[in-house]
């Protein structure tokens, strides 16, 4: 006999005011194979990629849309092929877009991009990592090929991340700093200001403003890196203006319009995307390494010197404090991450 298990999600992408926007929903409880595990699910995390999945369209779906990427849980059951985890193993990670999300009871996930939980942090405050984490450390140590570990290699060398106090500039700022660099954070607002000056930043400059002027005030003619994490287009000009020769700019948010990459031409600079989801979504070769940066992610946290950036938590997880978590995300002006934790 199939058991159901609780879930929030949705038929009709609808405006986050309407109640039929994200439901409770009771479905039925699936069963792992191969390298599946199946994680009970302790905590979950809301992210901008909930948002825009979730956005209006006249799209519906017969079976039940789940969404959620961020998880901390324990180990249930696994597939047969699994060789990382085994159950009561408690963990934390971000999932795949191509699969149900976590916001459910329990969940199946590739063991390939699930990291051991943080044993210093309870589930929600874990819940908070996972996508921001990857990214991060993806958009740092892989595109724009910052070393992680060779402090020496990174002394002297500046890194501009554009929206410093959201969820992946909070993390990033942390993960910059701990591998020696400069990191300077664009913020708008006084609060967004303090808290990018908390996670890590040495200076703060407007993203309202021409980055070149901000940056001379601070003795600085240009930066070795940028990390994108808002508006790839409206701050175009000011990166290719503000990047030194043979610098790298890794975005993570797409483009609504053509990005002139000729301004780079000159200075022999590299552009960079990001996207968490690439690896899982095309299954590629080195999936394993989300695995092993999320274990190093956890590491970095025991070790005191990298924190979660959970700033609110909801509690139970249901459709409606999803709904609330999801209005909140669409204000723009959240600082860190909002948690919900317990069904």
């Amino acid at each position: 006999m199939s058991q159901t298990m609780k879930a929030v999600g949705l038929y009709r992408y609808l405006p986050i005011d309407q109640p039929e926007s994200l439901l409770d929903l009771e479905v039925e409880k699936p069963s792992p194979s191969g390298r599946d595990l199946l994680v009970r699910v302790k905590a979950i995390s809301v992210n901008p990629v909930d948002v825009k999945v979730r956005a209006p369209k006249s799209k519906t779906e017969t079976e039940p849309k789940i969404l959620g990427w961020d998880v901390a849980g324990v180990v249930e059951q696994v597939g047969a092929d699994c060789t990382l985890f085994q159950p009561g193993d408690e963990v934390y990670y971000a999932g795949s877009l191509i699969r149900q999300g976590g916001n459910s009871e329990f969940h199946l996930v590739d063991e390939r991009i699930v990291g051991k939980k943080p044993a210093s942090l309870d589930f929600a405050a874990s819940a908070a990592l996972p996508l921001t984490s990857i990214t991060a450390w993806e958009g740092l140590f892989e595109r724009l090929g910052i070393s992680a570990t060779d402090k020496d290699d990174n002394a002297g060398k500046t890194l501009l991340i554009v929206g410093a106090a959201g969820g992946v500039g909070s993390i990033a700022s942390q993960l910059a700093k701990f591998a020696g660099l400069t990191v300077i954070g664009t913020a708008s607002r006084s609060e967004s200001a303090e808290w990018a000056k908390g996670m890590g930043a040495d200076y703060i400059i407007s993203h309202y403003q021409d980055f070149v002027p901000q940056l001379k005030q601070l003795g600085l003619a240009q930066v070795d890196y940028i990390f994108c994490l808002n508006s790839t287009e409206r701050h175009w000009k000011n990166m290719a203006e503000a990047i030194a020769p043979q610098g790298k700019i890794c975005s993570i948010v797409e483009t609504d319009e053509q990005l002139d990459l000729t301004l780079l031409k000159n200075k022999s600079a590299t552009f960079a995307w990001e996207f968490m989801f690439t690896r899982s979504m095309f299954q590629t070769p080195d999936m394993i390494e989300q695995h092993n940066l999320l274990n190093e992610v956890a590491k970095l946290i025991d070790s005191g010197i990298i924190r979660s950036t959970m700033t609110k938590k909801l509690e139970p997880i249901n459709a409606a404090n999803l709904r609330k978590a999801h209005a909140m995300l669409e204000t723009g002006r959240t600082v860190g991450k909002i948690v919900l934790e317990n069904f």
